[in-house]
């Protein structure tokens, strides 16, 4: 019996206050106008929040082209430091090919005059296709 006389005590006040404040207060129109005036600072920050993501937009368009240029020229960089060391092997190749040419013919005509001389070696010659 005590416990719930202490249980009323306890609830009792906060039961009072809920039914004090469940009573409709009618809004007065100092009320209105400050929601008015909330309103309008929303809408104000709402249209400034949609400003700066447009900002940050068009900053992300003018930094996806710079990434995009900077690219292009490093590729395009690349690209011409490959076709010059290519250009520099075979310009550097093509007297060493001509010189290769030339020991080829000397060497064959040596061989040929050789094997007129020895027939043993030619007939290796003509084994081997030479």
């Amino acid at each position: 019996m005590q416990k719930i006389l202490i249980l009323l005590l306890f609830f009792l006040p906060t039961i009072a206050i809920t039914i004090s404040y469940a009573q409709e207060v009618p809004f007065t129109q100092e009320d209105k106008e400050r929601l008015v005036r909330t309103e309008t600072k929303v809408e104000e920050g709402q249209k400034a929040i949609n400003q700066r993501i447009e900002d940050l937009r068009d900053e992300m368009r003018d930094m996806r082209t710079f990434m995009l240029w900077g690219f292009g020229l490093l590729f395009g960089g690349m690209g011409g430091l490959i076709t010059v060391v290519i250009w520099d092997r075979r310009t550097a190749l093509s007297p060493v090919i001509r010189r290769n040419k030339q020991l080829e013919e000397i060497i064959e005509k040596v061989f040929k005059q050789y094997a007129r001389v020895e027939p043993k070696f030619n007939s290796v010659l003509k084994d081997c296709d030479f």
